[in-house]
């Protein structure tokens, strides 16, 4: 099945260098000739992407209804902008990535491998198989037990039903067992909606990346569409605490983009799941590591070992999107985390440069004096 894009763009130069990249990458391509018609489409059609030229007129409300839209609130935004208008406008609307006037085949193409990577993964992780699976949650807060049987399966959550048209809410850690393997998943999960009569539907929260690898093979084997994945993208790893990292790379994914970072360096390698919090177009992004436990912690500790030891050790890295959160799970880090990095992916509004300058900063400052929660960058 191809990716599909809906496009609002009266300016035919730009149009042309769409439809040429976009087909190079297997990405059709629905033109719309005006915001309304557009509209349109987005209440009607599910696409994977939406990209649109600010400069038309409606633009703004397309990318907006987008978000407003069940089918679309997910697909990757795309604002095709002047470059005297500022970053924090354009993402204010809706934007996940921006594309500057004039559009050059080249810089398109390298924005559009990276959006589709995350369409794709997007796409993927939406994608449901029907399956009755017994599933027992248990109450995080109370302790008390629920047997239900799954409806569907996804990457990202399960249809379940309910016994006796109950309506728990809140977290909860399930445990079932995928049909033709033997290993038992425990995950955290919350009740993220309610359907008709006895059906209700349970997100999966922050799952490690061994749990996530078995359930994305498992909906591989057993999705009547398969789609190959686009190859992890190799980028440069320039600063790393024990909460994070900061990756060099031409064309970062959006914020609040999740992302599976794969990290080598000598004898000591790093699988790590992560969430991006802050993104430089053209020149990198900040991702914020989220699992906590002491496992992950233990394989960082020994990664910034390696490097503190040998300073002219360069690590390889690759990263691979997983889809976007649905919604905004960012919070300043809590007084008791000492960690100079994430603070600085949370603190005030910096431009770019001003970013990598109190990074350089933050480089210089002696492990000791920084705190036992961050450790010295490697650039």
């Amino acid at each position: 099945m191809s990716l599909k894009s809906l496009v609002l763009c009266s300016d035919e130069k730009i149009v042309r260098v769409l439809r040429r990249v976009l087909g190079d990458l297997e990405i059709d391509v629905e033109l719309c000739a005006d915001s309304d018609g557009a509209l349109r489409k987005l209440t009607r059609q599910r696409f994977e992407a939406i990209i649109v030229d600010v400069m038309d007129d409606g633009a703004t409300e397309v990318l907006r209804s987008a978000r407003n839209a069940p089918c679309n609130k997910q697909a990757v935004a795309v604002a095709i902008v002047e470059p005297i208008i500022g970053l924090k406008a354009v993402f204010e609307i809706g934007a996940h990535f921006v594309l500057y006037k004039p559009v050059s085949i080249e810089r398109a193409k390298s924005s559009f491998r990276a959006a589709r990577a995350l369409m794709k993964s997007e796409r993927r992780r939406n994608a449901r198989v029907a399956v009755q699976i017994p599933v027992v949650l248990r109450s995080t807060s109370v302790g008390s037990n629920m047997k239900v049987t799954t409806i569907d399966l996804s990457e990202g959550g399960m249809a379940v039903s309910l016994p006796n048209r109950r309506r728990p809410s809140g977290r909860w850690q399930i445990a079932f067992t995928l049909p033709g393997t033997q290993k038992s998943l425990e995950l955290p999960a919350e009740f993220a909606w309610e359907g008709s009569r006895d059906q209700a539907g349970l997100r999966f929260q922050n799952i490690s990346p061994e749990a996530t690898r078995q359930l994305q093979e498992w909906l591989k084997q057993n999705s009547p569409e398969v789609e190959q994945d686009d190859p992890p993208i190799r980028c440069q790893l320039t600063d790393l605490s024990l909460g994070g990292c900061y990756l060099e790379i031409s064309s970062p994914f959006p914020a609040s983009s999740r992302v599976t970072l794969s990290m080598r360096a000598g004898s000591a390698e790093v699988r790590a799941q992560g969430v991006v919090r802050i993104m430089h177009p053209d020149k990198g992004m900040g991702v914020e590591f989220t699992q906590g436990t002491p496992e992950h912690r233990t394989a960082v500790e020994k990664f910034l070992e390696v490097l503190n030891e040998n300073r002219s050790l360069m690590p390889e890295l690759l990263v691979e999107p997983q889809g976007l959160e649905s919604e905004s799970s960012a919070q300043k880090p809590s007084a008791d985390v000492d960690d100079p990095l994430l603070h600085l992916f949370y603190g005030e509004s910096l431009t770019p440069e001003q970013f990598h300058e109190a990074m350089r900063k933050q480089r210089a400052t002696p492990p000791a004096a920084v705190g036992n929660a961050s450790a010295a960058a490697h650039a």
